[in-house]
């Protein structure tokens, strides 16, 4: 049994019905903005050992369309409320406390390493989860099962027997609805997996050494509109 805890995250965004941002320009990871961090503690069994929405307030296009207001059940009200970015990474640190050694963190798929990357390269502040290495649980359960085309997380649980819990798209519950997943990984591969940290640096510290690239990004959307 492997109790070490590790923390999945879920992201959601702003976003725009046929990809395009008011202003016309093509939806890209440099212009939507997190508007929610879904995190949920567990272990490699797959129990859940706590759970959290974080709300971010989107600054660059403050307004959500009904678009995305239908994708992710988040509404304009939550928001208005919520803290802006660099606070909400200080929320994360505080909930999670003081992660251990061996400490991973994971997401289905890369998008949302790299976003929390160009939106930390944004706004000088990044949660303290950046210094620890990510785990794509894609990838792993892929390699796990053989699956190779049908691979979003819906399909993934469909895969094992799981109907979804909660609603798609929303970060707290996709989040969750992962942690369901872990005890079919296998974990043998995971070392063999993981992403190194690829800079970091807390508020107002120099800027990380590492730049997300437009395939990156446009890569990451893709893979994440296809959850």
């Amino acid at each position: 049994m492997d109790n070490r805890f590790l923390l999945v995250i879920d992201l959601e965004a702003t976003c725009w019905e046929n990809r395009m941002t008011p202003a016309g320009e093509p939806q890209t990871i440099h212009n939507m903005e997190i508007i929610e961090f879904g995190c949920a503690l567990a272990n490699r069994n797959g129990e859940l050992l706590d759970s959290r929405s974080f709300l971010v307030q989107p600054t660059r296009n403050p307004q959500l369309k009904e678009f995305c207001t239908s994708l992710t059940s988040i509404t304009q009200s939550m928001i208005n409320t919520a803290p802006a970015f660099p606070e909400v990474c200080q929320l994360i640190d505080a909930w999670l406390g003081q992660p251990h050694e061996d400490f991973i963190w994971c997401s289905w798929g890369n998008y949302d390493r790299l976003h929390i990357q160009a939106d930390g390269e944004k706004h000088g502040a990044f949660p303290v989860i950046m210094k620890y290495p990510h785990l794509n649980l894609k990838r792993i359960w892929r390699r796990t099962t053989g699956q190779k085309r049908k691979n979003g997380m819906i399909h993934a649980l469909e895969y094992h027997g799981l109907a979804l819990e909660g609603h798609h798209h929303r970060g707290i519950d996709d989040a969750r609805n992962m942690v369901r997943l872990l005890p079919y990984m296998d974990w043998s591969l995971e070392e063999e997996l993981l992403t190194p940290p690829s800079g970091f640096r807390s508020q107002g510290s120099v800027a990380s050494d590492r730049v997300v690239s437009i395939e990156e990004m446009d890569s990451a959307i893709r893979e994440k509109a296809g959850e």
